[in-house]
């Protein structure tokens, strides 16, 4: 292959049909015509003896040897944009998107206080927020389309980002006139009273010992700690039910406010409960280890000035969740 038939345009169109799937989109985001970017699509199929991407029903699907060209493309096209010096971040006047992954709790708790930021510093910046809890999470911080995700990670690998943004525990909640809610919980109660949970993904979908691990990247999968509960009943022959697993925070309210279960919930989360006056929540009768809830970025991300805005201002707002 000829590197001197390649020009830096045509892997710039390259990652953008990488990133839309689709002629027309990645025309936009380049400013080009559909006609300029499928000539530019043609010339780089033909230096590179490869269709790249084959139209389907779905949109434009890459080919193997463009599934394996995508990351070290983009991470050197970062690379090159680093080196020539990135344009100043102004938030009052910039026009984007920022693309965060976060489940619905940190949602709740961290991004409705970001999107406010916005408002009054960025007006014409635009929050995307999608789903933690699909599989390919890695995958997508990998070819840039998800700029952050929020959660709860056991293990980081080297090209990922992080920080710290707040650690928490875990504590029961449970409607507002529940019969044991003006006292302490003992374990005799969580034998007594099912217990409900949150669990994002089970054995089927990858996860082991609470956690999905994909490509490197290990996150929470069950937003309390399985074995800090049984390890409380090793030694008795009785064990909590566990009668509902659900996968939407945000649900439990609901599922509580006619029951007289108890549901497991970062300390966070129940305390915003507790604060709206749909629950009231008491401490955990057994000890449980302290998570740390973070943001992870991909390490190309970490001299563009926009993301460092934006991880600033994650990094403020989480300051005001209540741990």
């Amino acid at each position: 292959m000829n590197l001197a038939r390649i020009d830096l345009n045509l892997l710039r169109v390259f990652d953008a049909i990488f990133e839309d799937r689709n002629l027309l989109l990645a025309g936009k985001r380049l400013n080009l015509s559909q006609s300029a970017i499928s000539h530019a699509l043609g010339r780089l199929r033909d230096v590179l003896e490869d269709d790249l991407f084959v139209r389907t029903a779905k949109g434009m699907e890459p080919t193997a040897r463009a599934e394996a060209m995508a990351m070290p493309l983009r991470n050197a096209l970062q690379q090159i944009q680093n080196a020539l010096g990135n344009e100043p971040f102004l938030p009052n006047v910039a026009n984007r998107e920022f693309v965060v992954a976060a489940n619905d709790y940190i949602t709740m708790l961290l991004l409705g206080r970001l999107s406010q930021r916005l408002s009054a510093e960025a007006p014409m910046v635009n929050l995307i927020i999608r789903p933690s809890t699909r599989l390919d999470l890695a995958g997508q911080i990998d070819i840039g389309r998800i700029d952050i995700a929020v959660g709860i990670f056991a293990e980081v690998p080297s090209r990922f980002q992080s920080m710290l943004l707040w650690k928490q525990t875990e504590v029961l909640a449970m409607r507002q006139d529940h019969p044991i809610g003006e006292r302490a919980v003992t374990q005799e109660d969580l034998l007594n009273y099912p217990l409900v949970a949150i669990s994002l993904g089970g054995q089927e979908e990858g996860a082991a010992g609470g956690f999905i691990l994909e490509r490197g990247l290990a996150r929470q999968s069950e937003m309390f700690d399985r074995q800090a509960l049984e390890d409380a009943f090793a030694n008795s022959s009785a064990r909590p039910r566990l009668r509902i697993s659900v996968a939407h925070s945000l649900a439990i309210p609901t599922l509580l406010r006619d029951s007289d279960m108890l549901a497991l919930v970062p300390a966070p989360l129940g305390r915003e409960f507790e604060r709206n006056g749909e629950l009231r929540t008491r401490p955990v009768p057994y000890t449980t280890p302290t998570s740390s809830v973070r943001a992870v970025w991909h390490t190309r991300n970490d001299q563009d000035p926009a993301l460092q805005w934006l991880r600033a201002q994650i990094a403020d707002v989480a300051k005001q969740v209540d741990c």
